[in-house]
């Protein structure tokens, strides 16, 4: 390993849920001492290890890891909030002279970690949760109308029904007296510059992932998810919130109202986690070609080949 921990790359492992990221890290991390560093936006939540497919306890025994179930489900985390804690888990991870191991399916993360982040900065909760009941009371129809007259640019690239976006921009020019698109013109350093990580995206067969996510979601319902949604839900938490739009856990909160069956929320959960795939793939495509694609079955040899000095 390097005697100084700058000069250590870091490693970058991103890709669709349920592609077996976690479980590379870990094998990758215990070879090389690395740190684990969780790169996902859902398993940050203390409330949800086992519907967001967190490492186990067991595994998180084995190899230190940073940022998993750090935060409570009623934290609006943003990305901004994951760069400042990311910022200090890569500090320590130098400090130690160990690799930094990134590892997570969240695009915007990543980018943030490579590419830099607009200077927003944080939202008051007071005027958080003016927005929020405005939003309630008149609709997102009528916030959009009212985005459009302050903040027309914004207001064009959203859609009208986006009910987070449109929020969160109002939120932006109430906090700031300047709209989001000024706001991500004044952007701050990456993290992580060029040259300093080596990153693969896990490209397995769609048909075969696929079938993995339902095997996968019908995993977690026998492994108690419906019982730790139940938890969630009996807390009352704004429906807006992050944590309360993790895959699955929207349609098990219908199930435990009694508006619809468990099989049908099972069904709603696997297709709504099919979907956030397909994005994947296309957001990094497009978004982050530094990564490079690799197939799961050559990822093993690929991290070993591009990190020898490790």
């Amino acid at each position: 390993m390097n005697s100084q921990g700058d000069s250590i790359k870091s490693v970058l492992i991103a890709g669709p849920t349920a592609s077996g990221k976690s479980a590379l890290a870990l094998e990758f991390a215990q070879k090389t001492g690395g740190i684990i560093v969780n790169a996902d936006s859902m398993q940050v939540y203390c409330d949800l290890r086992i519907i967001t497919a967190r490492p186990t306890i067991e595994e998180e025994a084995r190899v230190p890891h940073r940022l998993y179930g750090h935060v409570d489900a009623a934290v609006n985390f943003s990305v901004g909030s994951w760069v400042v804690d990311a910022a200090a888990a890569l500090a320590d991870a130098r400090a130690q002279n160990r690799p930094p191991i990134f590892v997570g399916g969240s695009g915007l993360y990543f980018k943030a970690l490579t590419r830099g982040l607009s200077a927003v900065p944080p939202i008051p909760p007071e005027i958080r949760e003016s927005v929020r009941a405005r939003l309630e009371r008149d609709g997102v129809e009528v916030l959009h109308s009212e985005l459009a007259r302050r903040d027309p640019v914004s207001a064009e690239r959203l859609k009208p029904r986006d009910r987070t976006r449109v929020a969160r921009a109002l939120e932006v020019i109430d906090t700031t007296g300047r709209s989001l698109t000024d706001w991500h013109r004044e952007g701050l350093p990456p993290l992580l510059p060029p040259g300093t990580f080596n990153a693969l995206f896990l490209a397995p067969d769609r048909d075969r992932l696929y079938a993995r996510i339902d095997a996968r979601f019908d995993a977690m319902l026998n492994a108690s998810a419906l019982e730790e949604v139940e938890l969630l839900a009996e807390r009352h938490l704004d429906p807006l919130l992050p944590a309360m739009k993790a895959h699955g856990v929207p349609a098990l909160i219908r199930h435990l109202r009694g508006e619809i069956m468990l099989e049908e929320a099972a069904t709603v959960g696997r297709a709504d986690t099919r979907h956030y795939a397909k994005r994947q793939f296309t957001w990094f495509r497009h978004q982050l070609p530094e990564f490079e694609w690799v197939k799961p079955e050559e990822a093993g040899a690929w991290l070993v080949t591009n990190n020898s000095s490790l």
